[in-house]
């Protein structure tokens, strides 16, 4: 097969590509050049997308042996990524750019122009599998936990999965840096980018300040009496307990959390631990993996990119999702995604709208 291999500069996309040149494919890497201003999205080993990066990537098809090229995807980045992650906290909501970068990007512009110049697959250093069965290709938790990113692809619909491979699904971190290592690779050791590539310094408050400027208003609880004040929505996210600045204690000595987002009239809410707990949520845009469900499921839920599985019953009503939590859960954020899983194999995801929680159900 014909497989573009994209190659970010790191150590998973390099092998990715190496084992896909091994197994006989014809594999042609490119870099994607998704930062307007290359040296700002990089700041020690958090980031991505830099001049150094496309180097490494480079350097690394050049030791497999591979076709290299640059494509330019910054404004496209821009748009579909930055700005929505910046309008969506401007609306009180929590996005995540990661899986809204797959979605738009990695496997819709990329995979689309992939397609348009004759490739017959992408090829990505990501951690999932991909099972094929009778019924088409379904998309799987990697064997290693701890680096399962599963969640984020949660947004690929068959057709996608029809054209995608993730090679490194079937394998532990550690082992693919020594695989990096007896290959050659000089990103073996190279550190894993982290946090919102980006946002290079780290500070999400910081970066939606710039963007958003100051919009002053009251930190309230969940009866509405004045608490303390903030400097902008933006600045927060449900289930957040640190960052709240507010000088009074509770009552009861135990810590707050923020409970609900509200820019119309910039309103934060907070509560304690127990008023956080959600007992149903309403997602909507849902994306199926495989064929669409036709009944009410009785599956597993992750609701965010680290989060921990959760037993739930969720039922497709046109285009939205109802979800009921097994037991209560805390912080379930509007605006992130709920990603169901039938054991390791990922059913589809959907944007989380609204939620019920518990102690306003119990009121």
């Amino acid at each position: 097969m014909r497989v573009l291999a994209a190659m970010s500069g790191g150590v998973d996309s390099a092998v990715a590509a190496a084992r896909m040149a091994e197994a006989g494919h014809d594999v042609v890497g490119v870099h994607l050049a998704l930062s307007r201003n290359p040296q700002s999205y990089r700041s020690g080993a958090r980031g991505c997308c830099t001049i150094e990066d496309s180097r490494d990537a480079r350097r690394a098809a050049d030791v497999i042996g591979i076709p290299f090229y640059v494509w330019d995807l910054a404004e496209r980045f821009h748009a579909d990524v930055v700005e929505d992650f910046v309008s969506e906290y401007a609306a009180g909501r929590t996005p995540n750019p990661c899986l809204r970068c797959n979605e738009k990007v990695k496997f819709s512009a990329v995979l689309e122009r992939a397609l348009a110049l004759d490739f017959d697959a992408v090829a990505t250093g990501h951690y999932a599998r991909i099972v094929e069965t009778d019924a088409g290709r379904e998309l799987h938790r990697a064997v290693d936990p701890a680096k399962d990113q599963s969640y984020v692809l949660g947004v690929l619909t068959q057709q996608q999965l029809k054209h995608a491979f993730f090679p490194l699904g079937d394998t532990v971190k550690t082992e693919v840096r020594e695989e990096a290592e007896r290959r050659g690779l000089s990103v073996a050791a190279k550190p894993d980018s982290h946090d919102i590539c980006f946002i290079a310094d780290g500070n999400t408050a910081g970066f939606l300040g710039k963007q958003l400027g100051e919009a002053p208003g009251d930190i309230v609880d969940a009866q509405g009496n004045k608490l303390g004040e903030h400097k902008g929505t933006h600045g927060f996210t449900v289930g957040q307990r640190k960052g709240l600045k507010i000088g009074t204690p509770a009552a009861d000595g135990k810590p707050r959390f923020v409970l609900d987002i509200s820019p119309v009239d910039r309103t934060v809410t907070v509560g304690s631990r127990e008023e956080l707990a959600v007992a149903r949520l309403t997602a909507s845009k849902p994306r199926w993996c495989g064929p669409v469900p036709t009944s009410e499921m009785q599956v597993k839920a992750q609701l965010r990119a680290h989060g921990e599985e959760v037993a739930v019953t969720a039922r497709l009503d046109r285009e939205l999702v109802h979800v009921d939590f097994d037991e209560p859960t805390a912080a379930v954020a509007p605006g992130q995604a709920v990603v169901l899983y039938d054991g390791t194999r990922v059913i589809g995801s959907a944007t989380i709208d609204t939620v019920a929680r518990v102690a306003t159900q119990n009121a």
